[in-house]
C-alpha cells in the first residue's frame, strides 16, 4: 500500500466517525423533539440558521471550535503515547493565566507582531509546565497520570483563583486588569460580517497546531517513538527508545497544546484572565479527541461538530430546552466510542473485571 493511500485512508477513518455519529444523533434528536410536541424539521432548521445560517453564528462556532481543537489535540497526543491526560482543564487555565501575566508585563507600545508571539509562547510554556508534572511523576515513579492530572486540576485552579482574587483582580471582579499588549485581532477586524462574534485569529494557531501535531506524529522520529511507546512500551524500550523521556516530553507537549487554547479567551476575546473561563472545555476535549479518533484532522472535524451543537443549543432554546443539544452531544460520544477498537477493548476488560469481582464475591458468600 502506497504512502499516499495510507494517508488518505487514515484521514478518511478519522473524519468518517463524526459524520456517522451526527447521523445517529439526528435520528435520536428527531425522537426527542417529537416528545416536546415540536416538528424536528423546524428545530433543526433553527439550529442550522443559528449556527451556519448567519455570520455571527459562524463566528461563534469558530470561536468554540478553536478552544476544543486545542484541548482535543492535547488529549490525543497523550493518548497516542498510552497516556490519559485528564488535566487539560487546569493546563488550559494555566495557559490563559500565563498569557495574561505576560501581556500585563509588556509595555503597551510593543507592536503586536512581537507581543502576540511572546504571549502565545508564554501560554504554551505555562501549560507545558503543568503538563510536565504528571509526566515526570509517571516517568520517574510510575505514578498514574490519571490520578495526578485529576488532582492537579484542583490544585492549579485553586492556585490561580487565589492569585487573581488576592493579587491581580480588578475590585469587585474575579479577573485581572486588561492587558496592554498581545491582543490577537478579531476576525471582524478583517471581515466586517463577523462583527459582534468572539471569533479571532487564534483559530489559525489552532489549525497550525493540528498540522504540526499531524507532522510530528507521522513524519518525525520522535513521533514514531511516541506511537511505539503507546502501542507497546516494552518492545519500544527493547528497540532503544527511552520510554521515560518520551512520557515526560509527551505530557509537556500535551500541556502546551492545552495552554494554547487559553489564548483564545484571554488574548482573542476578553483581553484579561477570568477565573473559571475554561468552563469544562478541557474535559470536553477528551470527547473531541475520542470522536476524532485521536487524529489531528479528525479532531478538527470533531471540534467543529461539538462547537456547532453547543452554539445550536442557544439558538433552539426558544422552542426546546437547551439540554436537548447536551443529549445529542452525549449520543455522538457514545455512538463513536462504542465503535472505536481501543474503547471496545477497554469495555471488554472492564466487563471482565466486573465479572471476576462478582464471581469472587459469590465464591466468598458460598464459603
Amino acid at each position: 500500500m502506497s504512502t499516499v493511500t495510507r494517508v488518505d485512508r487514515g484521514i478518511w477513518e478519522a473524519v468518517l466517525p463524526p459524520i456517522v455519529a451526527l447521523c445517529i444523533a439526528a435520528v435520536v434528536g428527531d425522537l426527542l423533539i417529537l416528545t416536546f410536541g415540536e416538528a424536528p424539521a423546524a428545530v433543526f432548521s433553527l439550529l442550522v440558521k443559528g449556527t451556519w445560517g448567519n455570520a455571527y453564528g459562524i463566528g461563534q462556532v469558530l470561536y468554540k471550535t478553536t478552544t476544543l481543537t486545542c484541548t482535543g489535540l492535547a488529549f490525543a497526543l497523550a493518548a497516542r503515547a498510552g497516556l490519559f491526560n485528564v488535566g487539560a482543564e487546569g493546563q488550559l487555565a494555566a495557559g490563559g493565566f500565563g498569557a495574561a501575566v505576560v501581556g500585563l508585563l509588556l509595555p503597551s507600545g510593543v507592536p503586536g507582531i512581537i507581543a502576540v508571539p511572546i504571549c502565545v509562547l508564554a501560554a504554551m510554556l505555562t501549560g507545558a509546565g503543568v503538563g510536565a508534572v504528571p509526566g515526570a511523576l509517571r516517568a520517574r515513579f510510575g505514578a498514574s497520570e490519571v490520578i495526578v492530572t485529576i488532582m492537579l486540576n484542583f490544585i492549579v485552579l485553586a492556585l490561580l483563583n487565589w492569585l487573581v482574587s488576592a493579587k491581580l483582580h480588578v475590585p469587585e471582579t474575579l479577573h485581572t486588569p486588561e492587558i496592554g499588549s498581545g491582543m490577537v485581532p478579531r476576525l471582524a477586524d478583517a471581515f466586517a460580517m463577523f462583527r459582534g462574534s468572539a471569533a479571532n485569529f487564534t483559530l489559525l494557531f489552532a489549525v497550525l497546531a493540528a498540522a504540526a501535531a499531524w507532522w510530528y506524529l507521522f513524519h518525525t522520529r520522535s513521533g514514531y517513538e511516541l506511537r511505539a511507546v503507546g502501542l507497546q512500551p516494552d518492545a519500544a524500550e527493547y528497540g532503544g527508545v527511552r520510554v521515560p523521556r518520551v512520557l515526560l516530553v509527551t505530557m509537556a507537549l500535551s500541556g502546551a497544546l492545552a495552554g494554547l487554547g487559553g489564548v483564545n479567551f484571554v488574548l482573542g476575546y476578553k483581553g484579561y484572565y477570568e477565573d473559571g473561563f475554561a468552563g469544562g472545555a478541557g474535559f470536553l476535549g477528551i470527547a473531541v479527541a475520542l470522536v476524532g479518533r485521536n487524529h489531528p484532522i479528525g479532531i478538527l472535524a470533531s471540534a467543529l461538530l461539538f462547537a456547532t451543537l453547543s452554539q445550536g443549543g442557544l439558538a433552539v432554546n426558544a422552542i426546546v430546552p437547551k439540554q436537548l443539544t447536551d443529549i445529542l452531544t452525549a449520543v455522538v460520544i457514545l455512538a463513536v466510542a462504542t465503535a472505536v477498537p481501543e474503547v471496545q477493548k477497554q469495555l471488554r476488560a472492564a466487563a471482565a473485571r466486573a465479572a471476576n469481582t462478582l464471581r469472587g464475591a459469590r465464591t466468598e458468600g458460598v464459603a
